[in-house]
């Protein structure tokens, strides 16, 4: 893998959408700091990278706790010399029916969706700042957050995962227009229905109350697609690659829809 010399964090690299955008943007040059609350996965990930020919380093991380961030956002930066890209991926994703919220259940999501885009944010801009741009509209940092289509349209018994989905697109707004004169820019990508290990889990049990097979489950989330199928976590890493890249300079504040035909803005 060639190294374009910049770095980029991942938060929820440990499986899924998170360890496939970490493994493409190692293939496209980056050094990887791969963040995770379970540093057994975050390993794997960087073990894989680095098998590839890339680099990358793991770090255990609730991103919850802001003060855990900055320290393992700092590690990275600090092992690698600099931060270029800092993509706030961890999340939880709880089916939550109006009338089952807790208050347990909404303090921990937003603590992870929401609190963790906000740390994480906040951890970048502290390295960001150290580059200034020389000239209008140069950037010299990115910050590409993880909304979804329950973020633009609501979705049944997702109450508590889809507000927070809608707050990491006012969240990045915001951000592009408070960050824009420091160089730094603010996206989001929203994936549709992904095949990761949560989402298989979720097809298993429908297809087992109908005494079919998971590849049937998963066909029944994929007659709302358009194109016919579910996501890859490869086909958000895609966007997320072209987001961290210099083709996407000019784009700011903006939320990406990734969901093969779902939703259309």
């Amino acid at each position: 893998m060639p190294m374009n010399g910049k770095v980029a964090i991942v938060t929820g690299a440990g499986q899924g959408i998170g360890r496939a955008i970490a493994a493409r943007l190692a293939k496209d040059g980056f050094a990887i700091g791969c963040l995770d609350f379970n540093l057994d996965t975050a390993r794997e990930t960087a073990s894989q990278i680095s098998a590839a020919g890339g680099k990358a380093m793991a770090v255990k991380v609730d991103v919850a706790d802001r003060e855990e961030v900055f320290k393992a956002v700092d590690s990275v930066a600090d092992a690698y010399g600099r931060l270029d890209v800092m993509i706030n991926n961890a999340g939880l994703g709880p089916t939550t029916p109006i009338e089952d919220i807790t208050p347990e259940i909404y303090h921990k999501v937003f603590d992870v969706n929401v609190g963790g885009t906000y740390w994480g944010i906040q951890a970048a801009i502290k390295h960001f700042k150290k580059r200034k741009p020389s000239k209008k509209g140069e950037v010299v940092g990115k910050i590409i957050s993880a909304s979804s289509q329950a973020g633009q349209v609501g979705n049944p018994d997702l109450a508590v995962y889809g507000a927070t989905k809608f707050a990491i697109r006012g969240i990045t707004q915001t951000a592009a227009k408070d960050l824009a004169p420091l160089g730094i820019t603010a996206n989001a990508y929203c994936p549709g229905i992904v095949r990761t290990p949560m989402m298989e889990g979720i097809a298993q049990k429908v297809a087992d109350e109908n005494g079919k097979s998971l590849e049937w489950g998963l066909e029944q989330w994929a007659k709302n697609v358009l194109l016919g199928r579910i996501s890859e976590p490869e086909d958000v890493a895609a966007c997320v690659a072209f987001l961290s890249g210099p083709d996407s300079d000019y784009i700011t504040g903006q939320a990406l829809i990734v969901d093969g035909g779902m939703v259309f803005n």
